[in-house]
């Protein structure tokens, strides 16, 4: 008996429920706050000199350009050496 009547006191739960923002909205404060986000940091990064990126670039060019020739070299090796295999 005593079981009837607790579950009988007990407090009914709110049916109201906090409505959720349409997906167009929170998808709009989604990207608000990465955007956000993204300029706050951008804004501590320190930037590099030109003359510093352009010291820097010369050099990806010249480690770039010396494995273009070592690689062409290999190919063209290995292309005469089948060559020579295969008479």
């Amino acid at each position: 008996m005593e079981e009837n009547k607790n579950k009988k006191n007990q407090p009914v739960k709110s049916a109201k429920k906090t409505k959720k923002p349409n997906v167009f909205k929170r998808f709009g404060h989604w990207i608000k706050n990465k955007f956000s986000g993204m300029a706050s940091e951008l804004k501590k990064v320190t930037w590099p000199k030109f003359s510093k990126v352009l010291k820097q670039t010369g050099v990806v060019l010249a480690v770039v350009l010396f494995f273009l020739v070592v690689v062409t070299a290999i190919d063209f090796g290995l292309t005469e050496l089948l060559k020579v295999v295969g008479k």
